[in-house]
């Protein structure tokens, strides 16, 4: 990733987190913390690594995104918005009645939307499916699939990645967002998880770790994945739950709660943007 590049992604991620607060703090309802964290691994992929065409959202051979981790849809939203899927000015209508932009991710109502994600665990599952189909069409599509680390607690997540291993579905990268908290605490607290990486080794997948808010080791990590053809691949981004914003960062508090007037304003102060009218 050259540096010009670097710095648009940056820009975008930047204007994306300024953004979420002022939807989430204007709606008052919305989860901060997790869209916060899987901010650079949206972007990225949204605007240097997937081949997709918003003119034409279900064309054949487009790359797919699976986010798995469905609360996260406001940061999904805002990317799709950026990159032409929809209006951005439909995103004031987030969580309201009547809007296509539900809270979490739906395929029949969303442009863009790939898998309709909230109950946890089956991402995984349906994007390996996903990648057989483009294997059997001949296409050279590539799925994406965004977990959270809470939600690979969910037994279901393992048989897929059984699955995975034994149908060698490469063309499927699973992106682990491990930013260490869930709703009602840490993993730690809630259950435990261990050693994240020799789960996925033991389960015969090509595992990579990175540091999930920097821009250019997520492309350099993806670029791996792709690289790899015998094993399934899982990139662990290393994040913080509600990057960018102090009193959100790694409290799971956060995981869904609404946006106060003096939370607002000291938001948007560390971000640097500028208080919406």
């Amino acid at each position: 990733m050259d540096t010009e590049k670097k710095l648009e992604l940056e820009q975008k991620c930047q204007q994306f987190r300024n953004d979420l607060i002022d939807i989430l703090y204007d709606i008052q309802t919305g989860h901060p913390g997790g869209s916060l964290s899987c901010t650079e691994i949206l972007t990225t992929l949204y605007f240097d690594v997937m081949n997709v065409k918003p003119e034409n959202p279900k064309w054949d051979k487009r790359d797919r995104l699976i986010l798995s981790k469905g609360h996260a849809a406001p940061m999904l939203y805002l990317n799709l918005a950026e990159k032409g899927f929809f209006p951005k000015e439909d995103l004031k209508t987030l969580r309201q009645l009547g809007s296509y932009l539900q809270g979490h991710p739906c395929v029949h109502k969303t442009p863009g939307v790939e898998l309709s994600t909230g109950p946890l665990g089956l991402g995984l599952g349906a994007g390996i499916g996903m990648a057989l189909g483009e294997k059997l069409k001949g296409n050279d599509s590539y799925i994406y699939v965004i977990l959270g680390d809470g939600e690979i607690q969910e037994g279901a997540v393992w048989e897929a990645a059984m699955a995975g291993n034994k149908f060698k579905t490469t063309n499927c990268i699973a992106i682990l967002d491990n930013n260490g908290v869930q709703l009602d605490g840490t993993n730690e607290e809630i259950m435990p998880l261990g050693d994240v990486g020799a789960k996925w080794a033991a389960f015969g997948w090509n595992v990579i770790t990175c540091d999930g808010h920097k821009v250019e080791e997520i492309e350099e990590a993806i670029t791996k994945a792709k690289a790899e053809k015998e094993r399934m691949s899982i990139i662990i981004c290393h994040t913080i739950k509600g990057k960018g914003v102090s009193y959100m960062e790694g409290r799971n508090t956060w995981h869904g709660k609404a946006i106060g007037g003096e939370e607002y304003k000291l938001a948007k102060a560390e971000l640097g943007g500028q208080k919406s009218e």
